[in-house]
């Protein structure tokens, strides 16, 4: 006996055919559609995926979804936030609209130091219940994994706490979580005159902890002039690789620094931001497979070029689109808005931009062969749109369609 059946969707949106794991090029407009779906789960798992009028004989369930109108997605996927931090920065919102530039806010005490300064002197509760908030809003938008980095405490102690609040919040949150350490994310004022003490403090102890302590899935730095050169950074990921942690890059956001390229080099998961990569960089990402994650929320709130999303797509590098949620450039939860975005700044089509938000997605946290599509054989996380096709969700923007959100089989939102 099934335990869920969807049925008289208008689509089910599948993104992938058997066993694709991750779409580049023209494949990222492909999106496997189903007229009139529907969807079997068995417990956490799908079961079957077809027409309704194609369902197997005798199908039972213990609970129905009539679809009728609707259109069912997988689960989103957001690969890459900043949602561990304490306080706000809307003083540097209205700074930058008068004309202050980000890194003369930072130049000042502002920036991730300003958030350094509260995440310090918040409690692990503290910083939970917060970030809780915010995975609310996440889930009620339609994401059901979230990747989540560290990176605001930038001692041992506080990093750490940071990580067991995310550590915590992923086993009591619906959302899956994918923990990320970014210890790499700025010097701290205490380092300034020593950057080299910050560096060994981040090789030979905090990297070390967190591994030991299975703290964290993912190592990331932010490769940037001012903050770590592609030289530091590239010790920083020798030393994470050596102690089992997988990569993941800030690359190439506010200079072509050649963070693209570092990325490929170490085989990174992901090279995020991109909004300055070179054609050499993107050459160096196709070949690696690295996923590039735009994060076009973050050029839209700073008033910066936007990511050179059709030069990456059409070279064959595989696209994700994330919501980068954090205080200082992006504080949204609203991921379809960004795949609006993308659509009208980057010139990614609707198609593209859900295969970016999904299986692309998933790919950028290392979790495809079990997410970011609707496959019989994969985890059972769903999104049921109150929208007749894909494309109106890009098109009517701002509000949320959300009608029914499902994970691991379950209704999670809209019960």
């Amino acid at each position: 006996m099934a335990s869920l059946l969807i049925r008289n969707a208008a689509q089910v949106v599948c993104v992938a055919r058997q066993d694709e794991r991750c779409k580049r090029g023209p494949e990222m407009r492909e999106l496997a559609i189903i007229d009139d779906g529907a969807v079997l789960i068995q417990d956490e798992r799908i079961a079957w995926v077809g027409p309704t009028t194609n369902l197997p004989p005798q199908t039972t369930a213990t609970h129905v979804i009539d679809a009728t109108g609707k259109t069912v997605l997988p689960g989103l996927v957001d690969s890459h936030t900043h949602l561990i931090f304490a306080g706000s920065r809307e003083d540097e919102f209205e700074q930058r609209l008068q004309g202050i530039s980000y890194q003369d806010i930072a130049a000042r005490g502002g920036g991730i130091n300003a958030t350094v300064r509260r995440v310090r002197a918040a409690s692990k509760d503290q910083l939970k219940e917060t970030a809780r908030r915010r995975l609310d809003r996440l889930l009620s938008y339609g994401v059901t994994t979230v990747e989540v980095k560290s990176g605001y405490g930038l001692s041992q102690a506080d990093e750490v706490k940071c990580l067991h609040a995310i550590a915590e919040l992923k086993q009591e949150h619906p959302c899956e979580l994918v923990p990320t350490f970014l210890g790499a994310h700025e010097v701290p004022p205490e380092y300034r005159d020593d950057r080299g003490a910050y560096l060994r403090l981040l090789i030979d102890h905090m990297i070390p902890a967190v591994a030991d302590g299975r703290l964290a899935e993912f190592c990331d730095v932010f490769c940037e002039r001012g903050v770590f050169s592609v030289d530091e950074s590239a010790h920083i990921l020798d030393a994470a690789v050596a102690h089992g942690l997988k990569v993941k890059v800030h690359a190439d956001e506010l200079s072509p620094l050649g963070g693209a390229e570092l990325a490929a080099r170490f085989g990174a998961t992901s090279a995020d931001h991109l909004l300055h990569v070179t054609q050499a960089g993107i050459e160096a990402l196709r070949e690696a497979g690295t996923v590039a994650t735009l994060l076009p929320g973050t050029a839209f709130f700073l008033g910066l070029p936007y990511a050179p999303a059709r030069r990456l797509i059409e070279a064959g590098v595989p696209v994700a689109l994330a919501s980068d949620c954090n205080p200082g450039s992006c504080m949204t939860e609203n991921l379809p808005l960004i795949g609006t975005m993308a659509c009208t700044q980057m010139r990614m089509l609707p198609a593209e931009t859900v295969t970016a938000l999904t299986l692309n997605a998933a790919a950028a946290v290392g979790r495809s062969d079990r997410l970011g599509s609707i496959e019989p054989g994969k985890q059972a996380d769903l999104v049921i749109f109150d929208v007749p096709n894909y494309r109106r969700l890009a098109y009517h923007f701002g509000v949320n369609h959300v009608w029914r959100v499902i994970k691991s089989g379950r209704v999670v939102v809209g019960a």
